[in-house]
């Protein structure tokens, strides 16, 4: 082994212990010990959309309704609505007794103000605003929806679970400016955020919020009581795959959130480890269309066509059972939304016509800096792939390897890549973040949205209204068929791949069965 093997495993096992190492005022406490994907850095849900701070935000605040297992929406802060015949008035009361983990009660000023800001935001909330929608106080409990146009997914809004989450925060911190994250963390979930305990880049602790104020339906999904089983909660990060699963076996962390690929083979057959279906996804390949190249859509075609699906889904490592070789719809092959509408010209790689793309393109051999995830390995290998691909067809890049928390806040700077921004960089999303044209988080976002990428299609943002507005289901599968198409000549960004990620958990963790789709509702959990 070479020298600087055994440093990196020297290191990671000092981390390893520092952060398992409880404090003597824990002794008495029930704790689950969850090695979590990445390490967390924002702590605003509604600022970025990356998974981890998503899943931050889900141990710490709640939400007005939530998905249930099924994906059906149900009412979660909220303890019952009106809507007139129409679908124009919406009116909505809070639950009794509701309150902030200071002790604050939750009003329905709270609950406007943050759905405006998550509205500012999200394409979710976008779309509601262009059917006119108005957001007014009634009284301490209760509040309105005015349309003027029909929307007939309210509530499918209000309980996405994804991309921007409609968390509910203090009117105060809703107020504030959506340019910058909120560092305050005061919510009404299930647990409270030791910040005195936070170790940036090893530990984050959470304890039982004793304000919360839990529903009487069994837990589904995100929905139904979220009262936790564990005095405790600290996720731990733990770069090192061979640290992570190793202390997994040993018995000294109760969960892992996300299986390395080359680890899911062997835990399949430890008795003492149950390995769980992290929910399908999409690998994905995001590009800045605000400067060139890839503001260039003829560049974004090129590209497109170099990429061979079944490359990079091999490059991460997952087993034959567990990845497509190849899948035609940007939504979810297999899901109600699957259509193969546009994706024809790009259904077989080709570098040599991809390479003819580019020069056709008007490409000036403009820097691409791609930023490569450091710490997740199969982000980085899909980093890999797609640093040999745009080299294979001629662009010029160059490689930027950092943390997955540093491209989380490099990613939201607008800078040109030659002055501290950046070109591309790789991502993955969960089957509920990309599964129909208002879901999908790059393929609903309008123009003059905020997602890093910042993709612009007007005609785009024309056929996912109309998709929106039909009804009838003949019409509305074409509607479908039409953006998908016009999706594959804008390529708002590329399908690298679809396949199934993996968790585990100790054999004795109970509950690790309810754990939904690749979020991790871990208030489910007990031992």
């Amino acid at each position: 082994m070479r020298i600087h093997s055994l440093v990196r495993l020297a290191a990671a096992g000092l981390l390893l212990a520092a952060a398992l190492a409880p404090g003597l005022s824990q002794a008495q406490t029930k704790t689950l010990r969850f090695v979590a994907h990445a390490d967390v850095k924002i702590l605003d849900p509604t600022f970025t959309t990356a998974y981890i701070s998503r899943n931050f935000g889900y141990m710490v605040y709640d939400t007005l309704f939530a998905q249930n297992e099924k994906g059906q929406p149900q009412p979660q802060m909220v303890d019952k609505y009106t809507t007139s015949k129409d679908g124009l008035q919406w009116t909505f009361t809070l639950r009794p007794g509701l309150k902030f983990s200071d002790g604050n009660p939750v009003t329905s000023a709270d609950a406007v103000a943050s759905i405006q800001r998550w509205a500012s935001r999200d394409t979710f909330g976008a779309a509601m605003k262009a059917a006119g929608a108005e957001w007014s106080v009634l009284d301490a409990k209760t509040f309105r929806l005015a349309l003027k146009e029909p929307f007939g997914m309210v509530l499918d809004a209000l309980a996405k679970p994804s991309g921007f989450p409609p968390v509910v925060m203090p009117e105060r911190l809703a107020r504030l400016p959506t340019t910058s994250p909120i560092s305050e963390v005061l919510g009404s979930g299930p647990y409270l955020f030791k910040r005195d305990e936070w170790l940036p880049g090893s530990k984050t602790v959470f304890v039982r919020n004793p304000n919360y104020v839990p529903r009487s339906e069994p837990p589904s999904g995100l929905a139904g009581s979220k009262k936790s089983h564990f005095d405790r909660v600290e996720w731990l990060y733990l770069p090192d795959s061979n640290s992570a699963v190793a202390a997994l076996r040993n018995g000294e962390v109760d969960f892992i959130e996300q299986v390395p690929a080359d680890y899911i083979t062997p835990l399949r057959s430890d008795p003492n480890v149950k390995l769980l279906s992290a929910g399908t996804q999409q690998a994905q390949l995001i590009m800045n269309q605000l400067h060139p190249p890839f503001n260039n859509p003829k560049v974004r075609q090129a590209l497109l066509k170099a990429v061979s699906q079944e490359r990079f889904n091999t490059a991460m490592g997952y087993p034959l059972d567990m990845r497509m070789r190849y899948c035609a719809t940007y939504f979810i092959c297999g899901s109600a939304n699957d259509t193969a509408a546009g994706a024809e010209p790009y259904r077989t790689a080709d570098v040599a016509k991809a390479r003819q793309m580019l020069a056709e393109s008007g490409y000036k051999g403009e820097k691409v800096v791609l930023l490569v995830t450091s710490d997740i390995p199969y982000l980085n290998a899909l980093s890999l792939v797609a640093l040999q691909t745009m080299r294979s067809i001629g662009l010029n890049v160059e490689p930027l390897t950092m943390d997955w928390s540093s491209i989380g806040a490099r990613r939201a700077k607008r800078d040109a890549p030659e002055s501290g921004g950046w070109s591309a960089y790789t991502t993955v999303a969960n089957e509920f973040a990309i599964n129909s044209p208002i879901v999908s988080t790059y393929l609903s976002a309008a123009c003059g949205n905020t997602l890093p990428g910042w993709p612009c299609d007007k005609r785009l943002d024309e056929l996912r209204t109309a998709w929106i507005r039909e009804t009838v289901p003949a019409r509305r599968k074409q509607a479908l068929d039409a953006f998908q198409a016009r999706a594959y000549e804008t390529v708002p960004y590329i399908n690298l791949g679809q396949y199934t990620a993996a968790a585990a958990a100790r054999r004795e963790l109970k509950g690790a069965d309810k754990l939904w789709s690749g979020i991790p509702n871990v208030w489910v959990l007990d031992k």
